[in-house]
């Protein structure tokens, strides 16, 4: 098959579809691959790295994907590259396809393929092919660095002639993929770590991980699972009960990184602005699910704000502040989904029979596949999402320390002067 990658569109992204690595692996098995000249740029991989690893470079969008067999991406593409593919073609990307349905049902009206990574099944025998997971468990890692960066003091114990340095509190909100490896991450660099989740199966999964697990186990939290491993959307009951736990474990902690997010669904609201008045000045909250609205009612997505003392961070891309590894996992997932889709000489022959092909794909044949999605755009079609802008050549080099430093004050939660002078005391 012959593969383009695009450069992604996103200003946020610095990712790319394919790195030297898997590129390397692909010419072996006989897939040509043609990428568009600064597609690695952001990820640290020039196009001579790229090229020689087996890729050739093409100088515009249009001249890599006029040819392709599958166009691969990280994000959704600009729609207006689907008029120079070729009908029966196909993309592979994060379509992210109930926040914009018009996008694949251009596809449909094209006749172009459309699988969408995040609706890969989570089976076994697709663990390879998971790029939610892959990319969950840098994103978790690079949460509490950012925390730790932002908080501005240790996180371990440290004990000195001039006195005792106390452990940082961290709590982790949601332990999934993303919250169990922020749990890892936070407890190796010597914070004292609790975590909260719904599912019952999460009790023992942060307790392996020397965290402390805080939730109301009633009947209800027994039952919190799907079927798919997510977690359930709760009573008002339940969260009313929770968010009193919450509240009172909330108020001593340093640093809280929440992670809860439903696919197709605004983002849990697990955080409200009398939570955050109540943590000591100088806390942090880093709110993974800042692209969906946030779990914070503070959040201000893609920004860095200070509410009552506390500093709100709402990265919207957190995966791409490591885009040199994000990338060649992602890479290695779109790899591994490849054979499923190819025939035996290598064409473009997708088994319409696997559960993994079926349930990744959105559209075929002129037709949108998902139900969901297909009920979603007859219920009523909702307008189709501007793309995203262009990265500005000479800017890519400067956007993520850009977007990091970006710190701007609500001033509708100041608080006196007087008051923000003195530290609140710490609950113990």
């Amino acid at each position: 098959m012959k593969l383009g990658v695009l450069n992604e569109t996103s200003l946020d992204e610095a990712r790319i579809a394919l790195t030297p690595q898997t590129i390397s692996k692909l010419i072996a098995t006989g897939h040509e691959i043609v990428i568009e000249s600064g597609a690695g740029k952001s990820a640290n991989l020039s196009d001579s790295a790229l090229r020689n690893a087996g890729a050739s470079i093409a100088k515009t969008a249009k001249g890599t994907v006029s040819s392709v067999d599958i166009l691969l991406a990280v994000g959704r593409p600009d729609p207006g590259i689907l008029t120079h593919m070729k009908k029966g073609s196909a993309i592979i990307a994060l379509l992210d396809p109930f926040d914009d349905p018009g996008f694949v049902q251009s596809c449909a009206n094209k006749n172009i393929d459309a699988f969408a990574m995040e609706l890969i099944p989570r089976i076994s025998r697709a663990q390879s092919m998971d790029a939610l997971s892959s990319q969950s468990n840098l994103a978790g890692y690079r949460a509490v660095i950012e925390a730790a960066e932002i908080y501005g003091r240790a996180l371990p114990m440290m004990m000195t002639a001039a006195g005792t340095v106390a452990a940082a509190k961290v709590f982790v909100m949601g332990a999934g993929v993303a919250g169990l490896q922020a749990i890892a991450t936070a407890r190796r660099l010597g914070a004292i770590v609790s975590a909260t989740d719904v599912r019952p199966a999460a009790k023992e999964q942060v307790a392996s991980l020397g965290a402390k697990f805080i939730a109301v186990e009633d009947d209800e939290f027994k039952k919190a699972e799907t079927a798919g491993g997510y977690a359930r959307q709760m009573s008002p009951e339940y969260q009313k009960k929770q968010a009193e736990l919450i509240a009172t474990h909330i108020a001593k902690q340093d640093i809280v990184i929440t992670t809860a997010l439903i696919p197709g669904r605004a983002a849990p609201r697990l955080i409200d602005s009398k939570m955050v008045k109540s943590m000591a000045d100088g806390s942090v909250i880093i709110d993974m699910a800042a692209e969906r609205g946030g779990n914070c009612e503070l959040t201000d997505p893609g920004k860095v704000v200070v509410c009552h003392g506390v500093t709100v961070a709402g990265f919207t891309n957190l995966v791409s502040r490591l885009a040199a590894d994000s990338s060649a996992l992602y890479g290695r997932n779109i790899a591994a989904l490849l054979p499923l889709l190819s025939a035996e000489n290598g064409s473009y022959s997708p088994d319409w029979e696997d559960e993994i092909v079926l349930g990744a794909n959105v559209s075929r044949d002129g037709k949108i596949t998902n139900e969901n999605l297909a009920k979603a755009l007859t219920a009523k079609t909702p307008p189709v999402k501007k793309p995203p802008a262009k990265k500005p050549a000479s800017k890519t080099a400067t956007k993520k320390s850009a977007t990091k430093k970006s710190v701007s004050k609500r001033t509708t939660a100041k608080k006196p002067a007087a008051k923000r002078a003195a530290p609140k005391k710490k609950g113990s």
